[in-house]
């Protein structure tokens, strides 16, 4: 058994007020739990990943590269397939709180080690 508590969680600020925190997992899965503050937005990127999004608090709206977007409140969640191209954006009025499961499992480096475009 493998337990990560949330003030133990390696964590990862890629903009200021974006936090992630590794929560458990394994090479199969992971778990990265995250705030996202009022107006942010992840640039458009893909992964190899597939991904569910679950807002814990406020709300995301999720915009595809066809341009189509869907917000998601309190409960809700999304499946973004592998290399399914998209940004997730806070666009409410308070702090947002998610969950992210990642399917293969992965870590920071995705996010240190990336070249943006």
């Amino acid at each position: 058994m493998d337990i990560v508590r949330q003030s133990d969680a390696e964590t990862y600020e890629p903009d200021e007020g974006w936090e992630r925190r590794a929560l458990a997992g394994s090479n199969e899965f992971s778990f990265e739990w995250f705030t996202k503050p009022p107006g942010h937005s992840s640039p458009m990127h893909d992964h190899e990943n597939e991904q569910v999004c679950l807002v814990l608090e406020g709300e995301l709206t999720l915009h595809s590269e066809d341009g189509s977007s869907e917000t998601l409140e309190r409960y809700d969640s999304a499946h973004v397939e592998s290399w399914e191209t998209h940004a997730v954006e806070n666009t409410g009025d308070e702090m947002a709180v998610g969950l992210d499961v990642f399917a293969p499992g992965r870590s920071f480096d995705f996010w240190t080690d990336r070249d943006d475009e």
